[in-house]
């Protein structure tokens, strides 16, 4: 049975602390390992490593960090079916969407090899007589990251590449239920040239989490995770002086317009609602019918979600893994047994579902509620499972009003062939990520990510050029230099030294 320990200093880090967290494997309910909580010391090292590592990172050149950025790209594709491999037995995910992840994050990698270009600044000559100014971005410091069990890989990847090519170091608190990918990023960072101490992982709970969002060595915090949670790191971590970009929940709709395809409708709902059994922040857990469309929706949409094939994320047949935890099931039960209780209609029940050999598997089927007001708990919170509820509204604006109303702000999608419709939903609603006729509008590396009211706390996004101008400072300089004696010639091409 493995245990994972922490990163420290480029090597594992063995704790004095008699805490620990079991690791299981979701699909069978089997514990399959155990993980280290950090205690007070172990915090206070990382930090003091991170903190000492860091100055000579910052003063390596741009160029030389990129390099290990492209080596570290090469070294995630070697391993691709490893990681994706440990990544389905921790979390449960089915093993394409594994590898699905870890190429998304692998792109943030490859927007990071071009930080040479990212960093430079701006330079303006003769602002006053003999004066030029510029301005450069310079790294921070140690950065924290704090990521969520839906994403073990790739959401780090958005935290600390783009805190490490930028010159910081980074210490990453992963989720303690799918710990051992983040604990081989470790050792992958070292394979690729980075200097101990640049990048370290530190497991644990809340003790842990707070040591490390209060710590004055400590310049900014990264948090993914549920909105609760993220006002509370955004909160504290502020107070201690911290940049902060906290993401929180979300509850994602779809506008099905009278117009809109109906198969690439159902099949973008399919995928995006029910993908990861609903545990993404970007998943699709409203349907707007618009008009008439409601009946023609449900009459597609039901058998799909009926015919969904659950089981073990290792089986290729398989669309769909199971939940995180018996915790977590037990809590997207409960929604379901509300929905009903408040007067929703269930069209498909996924709650007895039991499969041969895995019984106990942390298991729930698709989940599809039709005539959901939003009133109900089910339309309110964010579920974080495969439960999938149908809203109906009679126009367009009414529509609008309803994901503008909402606390979350997350992402959301229109479905329809009108351009009009779709550009002036894309324009009015109150919401970070939008697509049109597109499922899951999560931004491509070299654009940002992050939602709107309660669904991101800060103002930086995370990856892209938001991700570079978090992980920077900005310094502007003014300069005036006296005339003195020319340097004699030089007849060698100039390269970096």
């Amino acid at each position: 049975m493995k245990k994972i320990n922490h990163f420290i200093n480029g090597k594992e880090y063995i704790s004095k602390s008699d805490r620990f967290g079991d690791i299981f494997n979701p699909a069978s309910g089997e514990k399959i390992g155990s993980v280290s909580f950090a205690n007070k010391d172990d915090v206070a090292l990382a930090i003091q490593n991170a903190s000492d590592a860091q100055k000579k990172w910052a003063a390596t050149p741009p160029l030389a960090r990129s390099r290990v950025m492209f080596k570290f790209k090469e070294l995630i594709l070697r391993d691709m079916d490893k990681l994706a491999l440990e990544l389905t037995n921790e979390h449960g995910k089915i093993l394409s969407d594994s590898v699905g992840s870890l190429t998304r994050g692998m792109e943030v990698v490859e927007f990071a090899c071009g930080i040479p270009h990212l960093l430079k600044g701006e330079f303006s000559e003769n602002v006053g007589t003999e004066i030029d100014s510029w301005s450069t971005r310079q790294p921070l410091g140690v950065c924290v990251g704090i990521s969520p069990f839906n994403f073990p890989a790739m959401v780090p990847m958005w935290m600390f590449v783009m805190s490490i090519a930028c010159g910081n170091s980074f210490i990453l608190k992963p989720s303690e239920k799918d710990p051992t990918v983040p604990y081989m990023m470790g050792d992958i960072l070292k394979e690729a040239g980075l200097p101990d101490g640049v990048f370290n992982v530190i497991n644990g709970d809340k003790e842990a989490v707070d040591l490390l969002i209060t710590d004055p060595k400590v310049e900014s915090v990264s948090f993914v995770g549920s909105t609760p949670v993220a006002e509370y790191i955004y909160h504290t971590s502020s107070k201690h002086n911290k940049r902060v970009q906290s993401l929180g929940g979300a509850k994602n709709h779809m506008i099905v317009m009278p117009d809109a395809d109906l198969d690439q409708v159902v099949d973008g709902l399919i995928g995006a609602g029910y993908g990861s059994a609903g545990e993404r922040c970007m998943a699709l857990s409203v349907a707007v019918a618009v008009g008439d469309v409601g009946d023609k929706l449900i009459k597609k949409l039901t058998p799909r979600v009926q015919s969904l094939k659950v089981g073990p994320g290792t089986d290729p047949e398989v669309e769909m893994g199971p939940l995180i935890s018996k915790q977590h099931l037990d809590k997207v039960t409960s929604f379901v047994d509300r929905g009903v209780q408040e007067g929703a209609d269930l069209l498909v029940d996924g709650r007895s579902i039991s499969l041969q050999g895995y019984e106990n598997g942390y298991f729930i089927g698709g989940c599809l509620f039709d005539n959901v007001q939003e009133n109900m708990s089910i339309y309110k919170e964010e579920i974080f499972g495969p439960v999938m509820s149908v809203v109906r509204k009679p126009t367009f604006n009414d529509a609008l009003d309803l994901v503008n109303g909402h606390e979350f702000g997350n992402g959301t999608t229109i479905y329809t062939r009108d351009g009009d419709t779709a550009r002036a939903f894309a324009n009015q609603c109150k919401i970070g990520m939008v697509g049109v006729n597109v499922p899951i509008p999560v931004p491509m590396a070299f654009h940002s990510f992050g939602g709107w009211k309660r669904s991101l706390f800060g103002d930086h996004a995370m990856h892209g050029m938001d991700g570079v101008r978090f992980f920077t400072r900005l310094k502007t300089v003014t300069s005036r230099w006296p005339t003195g004696i020319r340097q004699g010639a030089e007849f060698t091409i100039p390269t970096m030294k």
